[in-house]
């Protein structure tokens, strides 16, 4: 059984605890996490079936694979949506959920694959039964080849896979940093008109400290000037007395 099965089935509580930040989120998560625990539970009985049956199983679990995908896009268009503190935390626990995903579709695959196998072999005891001598060299060389090349496949899938999460968080990774320089140059941007309001205003102030400087500079002049003529005048008179 997987992780989240795991908690889904033993601490079901748990799990509605770690969507609070977002109630749709919280809602997705508890589908996919209900859903995960069905398909380890699902893959767990296909093991033992065969025929038909086996058959039908793994279809049906086929089908809840795709409902899980679309709760995965659907968390994370979710995620991607939100401010950026709540977001981070999101596509951290997102990036799990995805992990488990893949080792369901792995398990889904080693049961497929194990269904083909059993079907090989009964064809080929059947293909014996009935004529012996037509089981050749050849034709188990070529089984042994379609088993290598089925094996190669897989392991060529899971090295995508690993490579696309790899980009997807190296991409996740420059988003959030180009956000944070974002908002470093719009507080720069404020302090610069911050800057800008002070230079303005004390040119403002300088000005007006110019203009009294020069009122009162004329106001002096015109006050010694009304002195001295005051004086002269004195003088004339007090010559003049005499």
């Amino acid at each position: 059984m997987n992780l989240v099965a795991q908690v889904a089935r033993n601490f079901p509580g748990r799990v509605e605890k770690l969507g609070t930040m977002s109630q749709v989120f919280d809602g997705y998560e508890r589908q996919y996490c209900e859903l995960s625990a069905n398909l380890s539970r699902q893959c767990t009985g296909a093991s033992s079936l065969d025929g038909e049956q086996k058959k039908q199983k793994i279809s049906d679990i086929k089908a809840g694979l795709d409902d899980a995908e679309t709760l995965i896009r659907k968390m994370d268009l979710e995620a991607r949506s939100l401010q950026p503190s709540m977001k981070t935390t999101l596509l951290a626990k997102l990036r799990e959920y995805k992990t488990d995903l893949t080792n369901l579709k792995t398990e889904v695959k080693r049961v497929t694959t194990s269904n083909v196998s059993f079907a090989a072999r009964d064809d080929l005891l059947e293909s014996g039964s009935a004529d012996t001598l037509a089981v050749s060299n050849d034709q188990k060389g070529r089984l042994l080849m379609s088993t290598e090349r089925l094996n190669q496949s897989s392991d060529r899938i899971k090295d995508s896979r690993k490579t696309m999460l790899e980009t997807e968080e190296l991409g996740v990774s420059i988003l959030q940093d180009l956000h944070l320089q974002r908002q470093s140059l719009l507080h720069a941007h404020k302090t610069l008109n911050g800057v800008d309001d002070n230079i303005s205003k004390s040119k403002k102030i300088l000005s007006a400290m110019s203009r009294r400087m020069s009122r009162n500079r004329w106001i002096v002049g015109s006050l010694l000037t009304a002195m001295v003529v005051a004086v002269i005048i004195i003088l004339y008179f007090s010559n003049g007395s005499h």
